[in-house]
């Protein structure tokens, strides 16, 4: 049976954490962190995640600021971001594109799309490290 793929969900809310590991454990290794700079901390120590769902509004800086700093040391991890629908939008969209940002879910998502997106991030993962062997 081969590893589980790696899974990082940050979020600033310990109940969207909770939520994120009930909804995952079973399919993936998952990390958890509740701020940019322990999930920073966490990629220096267990590597390249499979998959990062980040929330966007956050105190230390924004999921698209945090997203944008993997990309060079992780290309091949899928970015997913969660976003509340009244939260600050503008410019959103080309920010997205420079974190490299797979999907935006907004918040309150729905469980079953959000896992049918993190299945196709994973997918895409995997396809990528199968044409890099």
């Amino acid at each position: 049976m081969s590893e589980k793929p790696k899974l990082m969900v940050v979020d600033d809310e310990p109940e969207n954490l909770d939520l994120m590991y009930r909804t995952f454990r079973r399919q993936f290794q998952i990390f958890k962190a509740e701020s940019p700079s322990v999930a920073l901390e966490t990629l220096d120590r267990e590597g390249e995640m499979a998959v990062i769902i980040s929330d966007h509004l956050m105190p230390q800086m924004t999921g698209v600021e945090f997203l944008t700093t993997t990309i060079e040391r992780f290309p091949h991890t899928i970015r997913i971001l969660l976003s509340g629908l009244g939260e600050e939008m503008d410019g959103l969209g080309e920010n997205m594109k420079k974190a490299q940002v797979f999907k935006l879910i907004t918040k309150p998502c729905n469980i079953d799309e959000l896992k049918a997106v993190v299945q196709e991030a994973t997918e895409k993962y995997q396809a990528a490290k199968l044409a890099e062997e």
